[in-house]
């Protein structure tokens, strides 16, 4: 792959494509850089970003912005997408500091067509009827000022159980070829279908009335010659938040692909701890870089101090939490510390978040992995001490999402002399390395002598199914209590679900840290 510098401005042709196939560059902080892509209307395109600090986005021909393609998190980013007009461009900013970077694009692929799936009839009463009148205009209307998705209860459908409901999930037809939800109650991304003679597409799930959850709508998925593993990643290509849900999370988005739209009905449980309050004080956040020797790379660690934090105070317990790119830079973990602190509901806590440099070291990282113990024993845990970060390990939390809950519970059990506790939230339990049977975490907890660590573990109920998060999570909870270990656990009706996993580690860390008093 040839190596090309641009300085400000470049354009660079891959024949017949339009396409640079790697680009570095170098800007100065308040600049960008460029480059026009010579491609037709719906050609689908990857690549990789490597900028930290640095944004890329897809720009129309007036330089307007279409899509945050990378938003400049992590060190390395992977983006997807179909190209939604003629002649787009992609576009480098250095906003707020200066940088170089790498922008590594794969050859376009062209998707083929698509059929729609044709649904004859809905379990929805409202669907029934609006296919029996043939006329959706109303309904439609209707649905933008009510918003999406559509739900019913036994009040509309006497079938249903009282503590449970209909949600359905809309998309008006637009001559799409497919359309999926993403992140769909069932615990996969699901295709919708298009309701017979209508221009209604939909997916309808029953649900309980508690259920608070995220999701994205994907229309005309491109449909490519990939491998069936693989293909499942082609809805990030287009998935977006729906244009019916005025709620969006996190708050703030930078379009209408950012972000997930939100679902919360009636008996969904309270969040006490999230959010900012102006006469709450805010603790501290420090942005440092760790270069660690025995992983080869670099990362971001993000160093939070309680307000009126005093270093090795005698009673400081000390969050240690893996995904700071999302737990910090998109849920704002610190306010929910914060929150916690001023109602004095954790003792003086500080935390220790992980950054992670791109998806393929995550991927390699924290499932598992003997080096990144070696990381966490010798190198990060070291290092937070020395910026006066730390506690003994009967008040230290390891903590974690995904491969991150995976993660926190193999170093807490690798750990102890540093981990007393810790939070698996949605943990990855099903994984194991290639060649080996599923479940790789319950056969180590079965051969590993009992360790003096508390558990708190939690998962969503939409993470269903055979070898499941929300199955193995329940496996592992038994295993762990036969074994002798001190066990919390918690079921939501959520699914794989970062606006939950904000709210909720504040019920593990009031579990594991709660149990303290004031000292004159």
């Amino acid at each position: 792959m040839r190596r090309l510098l641009a300085l400000w401005t470049l354009i660079i042709t891959w024949p017949g494509a339009g396409l640079a196939q790697e680009t570095i560059a170098a800007l100065a902080v308040g600049t960008h850089v460029t480059y026009p892509l010579t491609m037709k209307q719906g050609t689908f395109v990857q690549g990789r970003f490597s900028g930290r600090g640095l944004t890329l986005s897809l720009v129309d021909s007036d330089g307007t912005a279409i899509r945050q393609l990378a938003p400049g998190r992590r060190d390395d980013e992977d983006f997807m997408m179909v190209t939604p007009a003629p002649f787009p461009a992609l576009r480098v900013d250095a906003t707020q500091q200066a940088g170089t970077f790498t922008l590594s694009l794969a050859p376009p692929e062209h998707p083929r067509p698509t059929t729609p799936p044709i649904a004859q009839h809905a379990d929805s009463p409202r669907l029934r009827a609006i296919q029996a009148q043939g006329d959706s205009r109303d309904f439609w209307a209707e649905a933008a000022r009510r918003g999406g998705p559509l739900v019913e209860t036994a009040q509309d459908d006497p079938i249903l159980p009282a503590d449970m409901a209909r949600l359905t999930f809309l998309w008006r037809d637009r001559g799409n070829g497919n359309v999926w939800l993403f992140s769909a109650p069932s615990g996969n991304h699901d295709p919708m279908r298009k309701l017979a003679g209508t221009d209604i597409w939909f997916a309808s799930y029953v649900v309980p009335l508690a259920t608070r959850m995220t999701y994205k709508i994907a229309p005309d998925v491109p449909d490519l010659d990939w491998p069936k593993r693989e293909k499942r990643r082609l809805i990030l290509a287009r998935a977006q938040r729906d244009p019916l849900n005025p709620r969006a999370f996190p708050e703030t988005t930078a379009d209408i692909f950012d972000g997930e739209s939100v679902v919360e009905l009636p008996d969904a449980p309270p969040q006490f701890w999230v959010g900012r309050h102006r006469e709450i004080p805010a603790g501290n956040i420090q942005r440092l870089r760790l270069d660690s020797t025995l992983l080869g790379n670099q990362r971001d660690m993000l160093l939070y101090r309680p307000p009126g934090y005093v270093a090795d105070a005698p009673g400081n317990a000390l969050l240690v939490l893996f995904d700071a790119e999302f737990y910090q830079d998109r849920a704002d973990i610190a306010a929910v510390l914060d929150n916690l602190h001023h109602a004095q509901a954790i003792p003086p806590t500080a935390a220790l978040m992980i950054a992670n440099p791109g998806n393929e070291t995550r991927a390699q990282e924290l499932p598992p992995n003997p080096d990144f113990i070696r990381f966490l024993d010798e190198e990060a845990m070291p290092w937070a001490r020395s910026h006066g970060i730390g506690a003994v390990p009967a008040k230290t939390v390891v903590a974690g999402s995904s491969y991150g809950g995976l993660a926190a519970a193999h170093a807490g059990l690798r750990l102890p002399h540093w981990f007393g506790n810790v939070h698996s939230q949605s943990g990855s339990f099903w994984w194991a390395p290639p060649g080996e049977k599923a479940q790789w975490m319950a056969r180590f907890v079965s051969a590993l002598p009992r360790r003096d660590v508390r558990f708190h573990i939690e998962a969503g109920l939409f993470e269903s199914g055979a070898k499941s998060i929300l199955e193995t999570s329940r496996q592992l909870r038994d295993l762990l209590r036969a074994k002798g270990y001190d066990v919390t656990y918690a079921e939501y009706a959520s699914g794989h679900d970062l606006m939950r996993w904000r709210s909720t580690i504040a019920t593990g860390l009031i579990t594991l840290l709660g149990d303290w008093t004031i000292e004159p």
